[in-house]
């Protein structure tokens, strides 16, 4: 097989191919003056199984294009089978219609992928599970849950552990996290707007007093609903918050927001390249994926099963 890398995650990328001992090959990803994306892949890939890693975070649509014209080349240099590792998958939270004359745009990007060569796709915590569905060819979703739970047991292993969904939304994620952690107890944070322009009402459902938190959620984008959540527990008496994302998106000001926040420490993988910003926050960690997308990747090529990565 070979691994060809885009330009989204550089250092994602050679962290794969270092765990399976293998080069990135090489290619050439450049922009012309009027903003056109260029691709030229210096290796010959005839017969190949390749995997293609680039994941759509900001800016998503030229990252996204990337993606599209890299598999285009490698579908018209005769690879044999074209992965799109796609650690991030953007415009996730487009995946139905919110009102009236407005797009499924989650579909749309998932036909854009399957038209430009596509054969698989291997993602990381979709924000919705149904994305799956959209795509007409094999797509593995994986789960962060193993990288964060290897964490929290080595940090807080002795201590009463409480896992929490920072919406209603993400109750089954958050469960599955807690059945992980030795059937720790479960919580939920209510979000209400009364009407509109006031601000949320945070309502606790589960009793925190006295304990860790643990929050969970696919994503940090803004920060604003951690950051609101995280001071909700505090008001019920939760001893410390950390939380802990797949993807940290973290756009605006989102880091200043989080190290504002009564956030202990905002724990995220490196699906997306993290900021300088966030590297130097004292209240930021990154977990390395690579080791999950690398395993994840040698099983696909060696046509084993990818579910057995989260059998515990």
């Amino acid at each position: 097989m070979k691994l060809i890398s885009c330009n989204a995650n550089r250092p994602l990328s050679d962290a794969i191919a270092d765990y399976l001992d293998m080069r990135l090959t090489r290619s050439e990803v450049k922009t012309f003056a009027d903003q056109e994306i260029f691709v030229r892949i210096d290796e010959n890939v005839r017969g190949e199984d390749v995997f293609v890693i680039q994941s759509t975070s900001y800016p998503a649509n030229d990252n996204l294009m990337q993606l599209l014209i890299m598999m285009d080349a490698l579908r018209r240099a005769s690879a044999r089978r074209i992965t799109a590792v796609i650690p991030y998958f953007g415009y996730a939270r487009q995946d139905r219609k919110t009102d009236g004359r407005t797009p499924i745009s989650a579909k749309l990007v998932a036909n854009l992928i399957s038209t430009a060569g596509a054969d698989r796709v291997l993602t990381v915590d979709l924000h919705a599970g149904q994305i799956q569905g959209f795509f007409d060819i094999p797509t593995d979703n994986l789960f962060g849950g193993p990288v964060m739970v290897d964490d929290i047991k080595e940090r807080y292993g002795k201590e009463k552990i409480i896992v929490v969904s920072p919406d209603v939304g993400g109750v089954v994620r958050a469960r599955s996290l807690a059945k992980r952690l030795d059937d720790a107890d479960l919580a939920i944070v209510d979000k209400r707007r009364p009407e509109a322009g006031k601000s949320e009402v945070m309502n606790i459902i589960g009793d925190v007093r006295g304990a860790r938190c643990i929050m969970l959620d696919d994503m940090c984008d803004s920060g604003g609903t951690l950051a609101n959540a995280a001071a909700a527990l505090k008001e019920h008496g939760a001893s410390s918050v950390s939380a802990y994302v797949t993807h940290g998106v973290l756009s605006g000001s989102a880091v200043e927001r989080i190290e504002k926040s009564v956030l202990d420490e905002l724990v995220m993988t490196d699906t997306i390249q993290p900021s300088e910003h966030a590297l130097k926050s004292k209240n930021i960690r990154v977990l390395p994926i690579s080791p999950l997308l690398g395993e994840a990747i040698r099983r696909i090529a060696n046509e084993e099963s990818v579910s057995k990565l989260f059998d515990r």
